[in-house]
């Protein structure tokens, strides 16, 4: 799954050109990208948003199939840093960088479904990835995008997040 795909699918589209002409102060502040590795892809997911600082509200466009608008509830309010969309990053290369991590820090399991949310956060771009694995864990991954490199990375059980909440 190629970002810049996406991202020209969107430009290209009739929704984002009335979108951008209605508002043309808004600008990107982050992408969702679901890979399902589980269903072959099926359910693979493509959403970019937009902030719009005149009335502090974010909107946002799923790409995944016909490009359509999708109302977003923010309960944020502070204004999100403005992303370049100058990316060429794959997320199957991501996919690759984080089950080399995986094994270099002897982390089992399976990759099921990965969920990625890009992100701008003093000055850096990057990806959270949280990815679900066979083996009822779940992994918690920041990668560097212009580094190309999984910067943290962390393994929790289903079973610790039912002990806390269960406290």
């Amino acid at each position: 799954m190629k970002f810049q795909f996406y991202y020209e699918k969107l430009l290209a589209s009739d929704k984002y050109l009335s979108f951008k002409k209605e508002h043309p102060k808004a600008y990107p502040c982050s992408g969702f990208f679901a890979l399902d590795l589980e269903n072959l892809g099926k359910n693979n997911q493509v959403h970019f948003d937009f902030w719009l600082p005149d009335v502090e509200k974010m909107y946002s466009f799923k790409v995944s199939g016909p490009v359509e608008f999708v109302n977003v509830e923010n309960f944020d309010k502070r204004a999100f840093e403005k992303l370049s969309m100058n990316y060429t990053f794959d997320l199957e290369e991501v996919m690759k960088v984080i089950q080399s991590k995986m094994d270099d820090e002897k982390i089992k399991g399976k990759m099921k479904k990965l969920l990625f949310s890009l992100q701008k956060m003093n000055g850096v771009d990057y990806l959270l990835a949280t990815v679900f694995l066979d083996n009822m864990a779940m992994l918690k991954a920041t990668y560097d995008i212009a580094d190309k490199r999984i910067t943290d990375i962390e393994k929790k059980s289903f079973l610790d997040i039912f002990k806390i909440i269960k406290k």
